[in-house]
């Protein structure tokens, strides 16, 4: 089943919160065809190799060439062998068959690791105000994020939203922020240029405090995992939001960029390692044949990933669902 936006998090059940009606079915059919039709590249990746295995004897070659359709995918390779592996042992005891039915059990497995046991895949929005934190690399695309994840807390949610432009040396940034704010409905916070971030985050934060707005988000400067002054920098950007909410920020999010590929999975093992990582954000899923990396980030680090991009548009923000995410990436191979 396809994942609502309330699905997405973890409310009080307070105040104006998430609209409890679901989608139309109709809309979700479409949503699930925007997605397959987005992640057209690695579906075509896999494609050639899956096909060739769904409609021939399940053997030593037919497990080699899925096999290597999925490394190619950046499903990683622990997270290949383990699948391939499974399904290999199920086929010899013959409780599979080829077709369909590997298809569907290749699924099941696929959806079973993005979600890795123990983690929370949700967010937390019952602090009031409840902090979140936007994470990455350059070019991540996580300014863009901040603002989508901004409007729909806002618009679909009903929550008062706070964005905190605290990426203060990139002019186009703040002015990318305060525009979304504005599209949003969401106060916005800046600080003059080249101030330091970690005060504009504080005032982000006594500024949702003394509005009673329900989310602020603060937006942080690109940095490179290597850049130790910037991650420090990080760092203190965190102990400045605490010093006024003890437990904030109550969630990080780190945008990892899938096309990438394996690079992102050590960016965000790396961002990890120094400032916890509560869940990540794969953005630019439309544009490469490497998507499965979400898989493999999930299996790898055991950080869930909340929320892919697969596009420039509003909807193209979505909150992860492992079967549809899994089911979509393999749908209708062979039919290009």
């Amino acid at each position: 089943m396809a994942r609502e936006w309330t699905d997405l998090f973890i409310t009080d059940g307070q105040g104006p919160g998430p609209d409890a009606e679901h989608e139309p079915e109709e809309r979700r059919v479409g949503r699930f065809r925007r997605l397959r039709d987005n992640l057209r590249k690695t579906r075509q990746a896999l494609g050639a190799e899956i096909q060739a295995t769904l409609f021939e004897e399940l053997n030593e070659e037919t497990w080699e060439r899925l096999e290597e359709a999925l490394i190619y995918a950046d499903v990683g390779a622990r997270t290949t062998a383990g699948v391939v592996s499974q399904l290999e042992m199920e086929a010899n005891d013959g409780n599979l068959s080829g077709g369909e039915e590997l298809t569907n059990r290749l699924v099941e497995l696929l959806a079973a690791i993005a979600k890795p046991e123990g983690s929370e895949d949700r967010i937390d929005l019952r602090a009031k105000p409840t902090v979140i934190l936007m994470t990455g690399v350059n070019g991540t695309g996580k300014t863009t994020t901040a603002g989508k994840l901004a409007h729909h807390l806002s618009k679909q949610l009903g929550f008062k939203v706070v964005l905190a432009a605290a990426d203060t040396f990139r002019a186009a940034a703040v002015e990318q922020l305060e525009t979304w704010a504005q599209r949003a409905g969401a106060s916005f916070v800046r600080g003059p240029y080249g101030t330091d971030p970690g005060s504009v985050a504080y005032e982000g934060v006594a500024t949702a405090i003394r509005e009673g707005a329900d989310v602020v988000i603060v937006d942080t400067a690109g940095r490179l995992h290597t850049q130790d002054n910037l991650m420090e920098e990080l760092a203190k950007i965190r102990r400045v939001i605490a010093k006024q909410i003890p437990e904030a920020p109550h969630e990080t999010l780190l945008t990892v960029d899938a096309t990438t590929g394996q690079n992102g999975l050590r960016q965000a093992q790396l961002f990890n390692e120094s400032i916890h990582v509560d869940g990540l954000i794969l953005t630019k899923l439309d544009g490469t044949a490497k998507g499965g990396i979400a898989l493999a980030v999930a299996n790898d680090l055991k950080i869930p990933v909340k929320l892919i991009g697969t596009g420039e548009k509003l909807e193209d923000l979505r909150p992860f669902e492992p079967t549809e995410f899994s089911r979509a990436l393999l749908s209708a191979i062979g039919s290009e």
